[in-house]
C-alpha cells in the first residue's frame, strides 16, 4: 500500500529500529550569489551523518540565473544536482500539456547544460522536478524513460499516516492524484517517484481541526516564527520516525530561509539536535534513498 518498509525489515511497520530514518533536504531553482552563502552555512562540514560523512542535499537546478561554477562546487562537495528545466516556463498549463519532446528539451536539455557548464562528468544528474510541481502525466514519464532518468520528485501525496515510501511507476500509484488540475501518469513507466509527502502544519496536532498539509515547506503559510517552525519540524520528524520511517522530505526554496533568519536558526538548531540525539538519522540525497531501498541493510 506504499507505506510498507522495503526489505521486510519491519513487517506491519512495527519495531523499525533497524531502519535508518533518512531525511531528504532539497532546494529548487537557480544556484547563485543569492544563496551560495546560505548553503555554506547549512552544509558547513561540521554537520555529519552517523557514518562520519557530511550531511547531503539534492538541488533541482533551473537554468536562468544559475552560476554553474557554484553548481560544480556543490557537486564536488557530494550534493546531488538534478534537473528542474531550462525555462521554468511561467505558464503553469504549459507543463501539464507539454509534449514528450517539450519535456525532453526542458529536462534532458537542462541535464546537458548542467553537465557541460557545471563540469559534471559522472552521469549523476538523474532526477527531475517539474516547475510548480506541475506533473506532465504519461508524456513526462515517457520522456524520462526514453532519456534514462532515474526518478521524478514532483508528485504530492495528501497528508496521511503513516507517510509513503518512494515507489516505482511500474505499478499503480499507491495514493490518489493529489492537487487540482494535476496530470498524474496512468500507464506503467520504468521510473522511480520520490513522492512528496505533505507535512502536517497544525500548531497542536492533538486538538486542532483538520488542516490541509503542505508539500513545499515554504508553502506552509501558517508558520510565522522560529518556535512554530521548530515545533513543525519536530512533529513531522516523529510522524515519520515513530511510524514506518519513510524518508522525510524537507523541500525548500532558498529565499524562504534566506529572508527569514529566524526560520534558518530554528532549522539548523533542529538539524543539530536530531543528529545529536538520533544515531539512526541520515541526511542524504534522493539517489542515495533509492540506493538504500534497492539494497536495504
Amino acid at each position: 500500500d506504499g507505506s510498507e518498509v522495503p526489505g521486510d525489515l519491519c513487517p506491519e511497520n512495527d519495531r523499525c529500529e533497524r531502519v535508518p530514518q533518512m531525511v531528504m533536504i532539497t532546494f529548487d531553482d537557480a544556484i547563485n550569489n543569492n544563496n551560495i552563502d546560505l548553503y555554506k552555512e547549512i552544509f558547513n562540514k561540521q554537520r555529519r551523518n552517523p557514518n562520519g560523512c557530511d550531511i547531503k542535499a539534492t538541488f533541482f537546478v533551473s537554468h536562468k540565473y544559475t552560476n554553474y561554477s557554484a553548481v560544480e562546487d556543490m557537486h564536488r562537495l557530494g550534493h546531488e544536482i538534478a534537473a528542474h528545466s531550462i525555462t521554468h516556463n511561467d505558464d503553469e498549463t504549459f507543463w501539464t500539456e507539454a509534449s514528450v519532446e517539450d519535456w525532453a528539451k526542458e529536462m534532458a536539455g537542462s541535464r546537458l547544460i548542467i553537465e557541460k557548464f557545471g563540469n559534471i562528468t559522472d552521469n549523476s544528474v538523474v532526477g527531475t522536478r517539474a516547475p510548480y510541481l506541475r506533473v506532465g502525466g504519461n508524456r513526462q514519464f515517457k520522456m524520462m524513460e526514453e532519456q534514462s532518468f532515474l526518478y521524478d520528485s514532483s508528485i504530492t501525496a495528501a497528508l496521511r499516516n503513516p507517510p509513503l515510501w518512494p515507489y516505482t511507476m511500474y505499478f499503480k500509484m499507491p495514493h490518489r492524484c493529489h492537487g487540482n488540475l494535476q496530470n498524474c501518469p496512468t500507464r506503467s513507466h520504468a521510473v522511480w517517484e520520490i513522492v512528496m509527502n505533505e507535512l502536517d502544519r497544525r500548531e497542536d496536532p492533538t486538538i486542532d481541526e483538520e488542516l490541509a498539509g503542505c508539500a513545499m515547506v515554504d508553502s506552509c503559510s501558517n508558520i510565522l516564527n522560529g518556535d512554530q517552525f521548530y515545533n513543525f519540524l519536530t512533529h513531522n520528524f516523529y510522524r515519520h520516525f515513530d511510524q514506518n520511517r519513510a524518508p522525510l522530505g524537507l523541500f525548500y526554496h532558498a529565499a524562504w530561509l534566506k529572508n527569514n533568519p529566524e526560520y534558518l536558526d530554528a532549522f539548523l538548531y533542529w538539524v543539530d539536535e536530531v543528529l545529536e540525539q538520533h544515531p539512526e538519522v541520515y541526511f542524504v540525497t534522493m539517489t542515495q534513498v533509492i540506493q538504500w531501498i534497492q539494497n536495504p541493510v
